[in-house]
């Protein structure tokens, strides 16, 4: 038999990136001695999704001294160090592949910072294969960004597969109309959209996990 195969959003789904960009952008702006009105201006620029480009403004915006090179290696360094995955969850990626599941990563970004926080939470080690939008300008919920993922993993779409993420649009969304079936880290909030909701929802990924190793295989077989 295949193994099934399952991809997982990384930023508030496996790690807390809104809590870290938050302490990141107070010490930031602390650091500077920049003003409350500045600390909310930093972390709207950080809040979504950070890149490169993204410190040409700050740079620009509050003369540093250093280059907005120099200051993307250094936030890219401070988020690593600061993002972490509960042991619960790193055991349950464990837990998945003992079971014979492809386990993979498909998530938004720039490659640099995905990547160096995938290594320094202990993710990368437990997975079979990591899909970064920006290796191949593919983003969810683009349908290739999933068969990018999935191929990582050794896997195609056509095989079947999950999604589980936090993004009800990117993950969500983008999951179902790839094919796959989906489960939503709700992180206790209501379905946002008037569309159809996910295949399953959950309050964080640890609850994700011990559904799929639950019913992940008798729902497959059940829509196939």
């Amino acid at each position: 038999m295949s193994r099934r195969l399952v991809l997982f959003d990384v930023d508030n789904t496996l790690v807390d990136r809104r809590g870290t960009v938050a302490d990141w952008s107070a010490e930031f702006t602390a650091r500077n001695g920049l003003d409350g009105e500045e600390r909310a201006y930093v972390l709207g620029m950080v809040a979504e999704r950070a890149y490169p480009s993204t410190f040409e403004v700050i740079c620009a915006r509050y003369r540093l001294p250093m280059s907005p090179e120099e200051l993307w290696r250094t936030y890219c360094a401070d988020i690593a160090a600061a993002v972490s995955c509960p042991d619960e969850i790193l055991d349950g990626l464990d837990e998945l592949r003992g079971a014979g599941w492809r386990v993979g990563v498909a998530t938004n970004g720039a490659v640099d910072i995905q990547r160096a926080k995938l290594r320094t939470a202990g993710i990368a080690e437990r997975v079979d294969g990591i899909f970064v939008s920006e290796e191949a300008d593919a983003r969810k919920p683009q349908r290739r960004h999933f068969a990018l993922a999935a191929a990582r993993c050794g896997a195609v779409l056509g095989d079947g597969g999950w999604m589980v993420g936090d993004n009800p649009i990117n993950d969500i969304g983008g999951g179902r109309s790839a094919g796959l079936h989906t489960i939503w880290v709700s992180d206790s909030r209501s379905w946002p959209l008037a569309d159809r909701g996910p295949d399953h929802s959950v309050p964080h990924a640890r609850a994700a996990i011990d559904h799929l190793l639950l019913h992940g295989a008798d729902h497959a077989r059940a829509t196939a």
